[in-house]
């Protein structure tokens, strides 16, 4: 099994593949429908001053969700950015 984490505590630069998305029903299918699905690499790009929310890149375009929902989506990190 690989090692997974919360997107959340990814640090800007750091990348990793979304592997499961937690919370209900309504927020799983929000989540998928702004591209944050299963096996999709995403970016953090940035946080905000305050720490809420972050900012992502996935699919080519850039993201912004609140840190509280960013928790609830598991990655496997893969590394920096290029």
């Amino acid at each position: 099994m690989m090692d997974v984490t919360p997107l959340a505590s990814l640090m800007p630069g750091q990348a990793g593949v979304i592997s499961e998305l937690h919370g209900d029903d309504s927020l799983r299918v929000r989540l998928m429908e702004m591209g944050l699905i299963r096996g999709e690499t995403v970016h953090v790009l940035k946080y905000a001053p305050l720490g809420d929310p972050v900012e992502l890149d996935i699919a080519g375009y850039h993201l912004s969700i609140r840190k509280g929902d960013a928790q609830r989506i598991l990655v496997a990190p893969t590394g920096t950015l290029a």
